[in-house]
């Protein structure tokens, strides 16, 4: 049987190039990087080497990149450090989004309820937008935290991150921004940019998982959540995952050296897709997002009158990987929270299924996993 990967939003296949670095750092002689002898400061250097290369990708300085454990881990360091630096200035409101992950709606909640903030969460148009106006007329004097994604992991929506991040700017307002799902489709400047933290996933772009950054734009005050050594700066104690990091960078090296031939490749996968879909499937194919600003690699599809779930189950019997969503939430019962935000009708929600390219895939698969997704759907709604 053949065997159909279109699940990329959760996790990227290792590009082998990837390993190879990896294996590098694991087979070699042991170092810590905090250490003084030869081998600490073996150890440092290709630390250094991957943070100056990553650093000069998204257009940023070293020391405004922070090693993390991944993009959750970013998004709380930023959050929670951010929200407590700026209380300590009378700043206690939070605005975020109905449309982001959970790892940010769940951390400004936390925040809201345990930390006593005050939280506003904007809503977001059929398309998944987030107004930069609603933005605007939300911040009040107490407000000193600005959270929005910049490409959203379930319907691919590019939201106008530029616009909100000059109307923060101007109102002094703190801007993060999750890029999990934008790095390497899009060529950041961030010292360019109205932009004062990003986080940042390996696992995302071919590179291993449980390695991350965030991006802290000098001057921007952030309290540590982990409290140790002076590892990073002093702003996250605990020894570096030396090999990880390594690999993380030659992800990133890949992606900006192939970013402009594999850009329109999967524009042309994802609309190719699309077409077979209505091809091949015989109910009303909806898509979700946006039409125009969207990522190349996500198509959040609806297939109406068939079920989620039972769809999923089909296509993995089938050998073809698909998603409801979000991979942290995916495995719970509940619908998508960013389709229910955007007021889509009922049974769009209720049978929505989320496809995802990228390396590996061709445009020569598409035919047959197209096939397997009309017998699919004829399979179920026979049985009803």
């Amino acid at each position: 049987m053949k065997i159909h990967y279109f699940d990329h939003a959760a996790t990227t296949p290792m590009h082998q190039d990837v390993a190879k670095a990896m294996l590098e750092v694991m087979q070699g002689p042991g170092g810590n990087s905090s250490s003084m002898h030869a081998f600490g400061r073996a150890a440092k250097q290709r630390l250094n080497q991957s943070r100056d290369l990553i650093s000069a990708a998204v257009g940023c300085k070293p020391a405004e990149l922070l090693f993390t454990s991944g993009g959750t881990e970013s998004d709380n360091a930023a959050l929670i450090g951010a929200a407590r630096a700026q209380r300590k200035r009378g700043k206690t409101h939070i605005i975020t989004s109905a449309g982001e992950h959970h790892a940010v709606l769940h951390t400004c909640e936390w925040l809201a309820k345990e930390e006593g903030f005050t939280l506003t969460v904007l809503p977001v148009d059929k398309d998944g937008f987030t107004s930069p106006e609603q933005v605007r007329a939300a911040i009040t004097p107490e407000t000193g935290l600005i959270s929005i994604m910049h490409g959203n992991n379930e319907v691919g929506t590019i939201q106008p991150i530029e616009e909100i991040g000059r109307i923060a700017k101007e109102n002094g307002v703190i801007f993060h921004v999750d890029a999990v799902q934008t790095l390497g489709w899009f060529e950041y400047r961030l010292s360019e940019m109205p932009v004062d933290l990003m986080s940042f996933s390996s696992h995302k772009i071919n590179g291993p998982q449980g390695v991350g950054a965030l991006y802290i734009a000098a001057g921007t005050s952030l309290e540590p959540l982990q409290h140790g050594g002076s590892q990073e700066r002093k702003r996250r104690a605990g020894t570096e995952n030396i090999a990880g990091i390594a690999g993380f960078a030659a992800a990133v090296d890949i992606c900006v050296n192939e970013r402009k031939k594999k850009q329109p490749y999967m524009d042309e996968l994802r609309k190719i897709w699309i077409e077979l879909l209505h091809e091949h499937v015989m109910v009303p194919v909806v898509i979700n997002g946006s039409e125009q600003k969207h990522l190349p690699h996500i198509v959040n599809v609806s297939f109406i009158g068939v079920d989620t779930e039972t769809m999923l189950m089909n296509l993995d019997m089938e050998g073809i990987a698909a998603a409801s969503g979000s991979a942290c939430t995916s495995g719970a019962l509940e619908r998508s929270h960013v389709l229910r935000a955007m007021q889509l009708p009922e049974e769009q929600i209720l049978s929505a299924v989320r496809f995802s390219f990228g390396l590996g895939n061709t445009l020569e698969e598409l035919e047959d996993a197209a096939q397997k997704v009309g017998t699919i759907v004829r399979r179920i709604r026979n049985n009803y």
